[in-house]
């Protein structure tokens, strides 16, 4: 038939081929032209140096998946107004309020004790950049793994009168969690305001049980950031890391410690292994800032704003108790990563001693240079972290930064009794940070998260004697030994490293 046309018989097949072949070019043009869009605003939306750097090889090297990847964990929302927390919106008013912030504050460290005057800049730092007061007439309690925390929390959520208000990253649907659970449901019904805020990625355990059965009985619960599997990159990105209790406006928690039964060593809810944590429990105007940080939160993710009234600053001043607190609070509506520059100015300022914990030890390069920087002044600086984490190529991006610090003179200690999951540091017997920050890019740029100081000699010789007591439990590396680890041990870790502030 092709014969009897008069047409060559592959012309039909060289036409499409031809064609295939311009769609192809078409698309190759198309792809070029997004990947160059994509990695003119990775240059231009990212901050850090070494973020940029990260972003760009996924990209020019993942086809495809890079983008998406990108986009899932990378892209910088902020500028979209993703978070506000102007809770009080006239400004006059915003005016008088910071103004009698500052007088107090500085009443505070002008008759404050020497733990504060020693470390003046950085309250000044905090109270500059996030306007977090300086409390005096605190109460404070340090916290050593669930079972000490939990039977304490549950205490003074049954003494509660007028209000509860309770935000976790993670809250499950288990023993403790249930326990809490019921207590939150009797107060609710006893007519106390019960306020409960999940991440709605940390604690999807709960979504459909546990949550349920708060709101049948008179508790207030939303979920922070609600997941929907459409906007699923931009909402698993940025978390509220947070763990906060306030009670009646006198009493508050925070630290490192969810509510699950993994954090409580017993036989009978945790087989696998033992788990380190610390939680501090504050009364006194020092809950203030925590409460304020609750408002905000609320007013985010709740269908009708909460406004701050007296009943929820109402702190007994008058306590005999003398430790001062500052609350340090970050995440994605932060104009600065407040949490890494109050770390930068503590260690900066420390004279004799740095004890730090952390379960993710990725700092970047500014904390790297400060701890260098504080060891090779002569400054003690003593490291903790797990031997094993629950994350192999967190552990491996980590340890590419040992063998840098160690080389200053910082010494590094694997905590082998379990998992060490505190975020601490003690500073020069005098400060402590007790919070919900690792030390890894994710808690300074992308979680909310929220740090107590604690400027007093009583409660850092406690942490301090709590660090060299996990010490026990830990073997403590050798810089030489470190240093000569085969190359195939070190190229994997250096490998991660490049991708460290994607983590």
């Amino acid at each position: 038939m092709c014969l009897l046309l008069g047409k060559p018989p592959n012309n039909n097949l060289k036409t499409m081929l031809l064609q295939h072949m311009d769609w192809i070019l078409l698309g190759e043009i198309i792809y070029a032209i997004i990947v160059i869009l994509v990695c003119l605003r990775i240059i231009y939306d990212t901050r850090s140096t070494s973020k940029t750097s990260a972003y760009l090889l996924l990209t020019l090297f993942l086809p495809a998946l890079g983008i998406i990847i990108y986009f899932v964990v990378g892209a910088n929302y902020r500028k979209n107004s993703l978070y506000s927390k102007k809770i009080i919106k006239n400004s006059r008013l915003l005016n008088q309020i910071r103004k009698e912030i500052y007088l107090q504050s500085e009443k505070t460290w002008d008759t404050g004790e020497a733990e504060v005057q020693r470390h003046k800049k950085l309250a000044r730092l905090l109270l500059n950049d996030s306007m977090s007061p300086l409390s005096g007439n605190n109460e404070v309690k340090l916290l050593l793994n669930g079972e000490n925390k939990f039977p304490d929390v549950i205490k003074e959520l049954k003494k509660a009168k007028h209000h509860i208000h309770i935000e976790y990253y993670i809250f499950e649907d288990d023993e403790i969690g249930n326990q809490i659970k019921d207590v939150l449901i009797e107060k609710a019904r006893a007519g106390v305001q019960v306020r409960f805020i999940y991440d709605d990625f940390g604690s999807r355990s709960i979504r459909k049980n546990l949550v349920p059965q708060l709101i049948e009985a008179g508790v207030q619960a939303f979920p922070f950031y609600q997941i929907y599997f459409m906007a699923l990159a931009n909402r698993v990105n940025y978390r509220n890391h947070r763990k906060i209790i306030v009670i009646d406006g006198c009493t508050g928690f925070v630290g490192g410690i969810n509510v699950s039964d993994r954090y409580i060593n017993h036989p009978k809810l945790n087989n696998e292994f033992f788990w380190r944590d610390t939680h501090l429990m504050i009364r006194g105007p020092g809950v203030y800032y925590l409460q304020y940080l609750f408002i905000c939160d609320w007013n985010f993710c709740a269908e009708t704003d909460l406004e701050p009234i007296e009943q929820f600053f109402c702190a007994d001043k008058s306590k005999t108790s003398d430790a001062i607190v500052q609350i340090a609070a970050s995440g994605p509506d932060s104009e600065t990563p407040v949490l890494m520059f109050s770390l930068i100015q503590a260690i900066g300022m420390a004279e004799e001693e740095i004890l730090i914990t952390t379960p993710y030890f990725i700092p970047g390069e500014s904390l790297i240079d400060a701890l260098n920087t504080a060891a090779m002044s002569g400054v003690k600086v003593k490291l903790l972290v797990p031997g094993k984490s629950d994350s192999a190529f967190v552990d491996s991006a980590a340890r590419s930064y040992y063998g840098e610090i160690l080389r200053s003179g910082v010494e590094i200690y694997f905590y082998q009794k379990g998992f060490i999951h505190a975020k601490t540091m003690v500073l020069d017997s005098s400060l402590s940070i007790i919070g919900t920050a690792n030390m890894d890019h994710r808690s300074y740029e992308l979680n909310f998260e929220v740090n107590a100081m604690v400027y007093d000699d009583n409660l850092a010789k406690q942490l301090r004697q709590s660090f060299f007591d996990d010490l026990e439990s830990s073997t403590k590396v050798s810089p030489v030994a470190w240093a000569k680890r085969p190359l195939y041990k070190q190229l994997p870790e250096k490998l991660t490293r490049l991708l460290s502030p994607l983590l």
